[in-house]
């Protein structure tokens, strides 16, 4: 299956799910044309550092489904895990294609899933999250990460 490596921090969970930082318009032509036909967005619709004006009408026109949970990078919360879980669990056997705007916060999305015992391995999912950032500060709750507490978050190829 290709993979849509010049979208920012693109990764493949397993056949079916994608995950990446924000995709702009002609990206999400080529999401569809991957076959995706569920797009998560964990992003906030007024982040100034590259959402789309209008992700969800720019998604409808594909005739892709939109699911927006907007997380605020300050305070994940189990209510948005929650809603995230939700949003896998509706659609079983759909292509997804989950993004925020850096891949931070659906990548440590998924190392709690892991954690949880869904889809990747903890070491994968671990390898995956790390492959992007090292999240500290707000986040160390959220990953269950006593090492993390204290620490800042930190982004591979400028941190470390």
């Amino acid at each position: 299956m290709t993979d849509l490596t010049h979208i920012l921090n693109w990764r493949r969970i397993d056949m079916r799910i994608t995950t990446s930082g924000q995709p702009d318009e002609a990206q999400m032509v080529d999401l569809k044309s991957l076959g995706v036909t569920h797009i998560i967005n964990l992003g906030i619709h007024h982040n100034g550092k590259g959402a789309l004006t209008d992700e969800r009408g720019t998604v409808a026109e594909l005739g892709m489904a939109y699911i927006y949970i907007p997380v605020d990078f300050e305070n994940p919360t189990d209510a948005d895990y929650q809603a995230f879980k939700e949003a896998l669990a509706a659609h079983p056997n759909a292509n997804i294609h989950v993004h925020c705007i850096y891949n931070a916060r659906v990548s440590a999305f998924f190392y709690r899933y892991a954690i949880d015992g869904f889809g990747l391995t903890v070491p994968k999912a671990m390898e995956n999250m790390e492959s992007i950032w090292r999240p500290g500060a707000d986040w160390a709750d959220f990953i269950r990460s006593t090492e993390a507490v204290g620490q800042p978050n930190r982004y591979a190829g400028e941190d470390y």
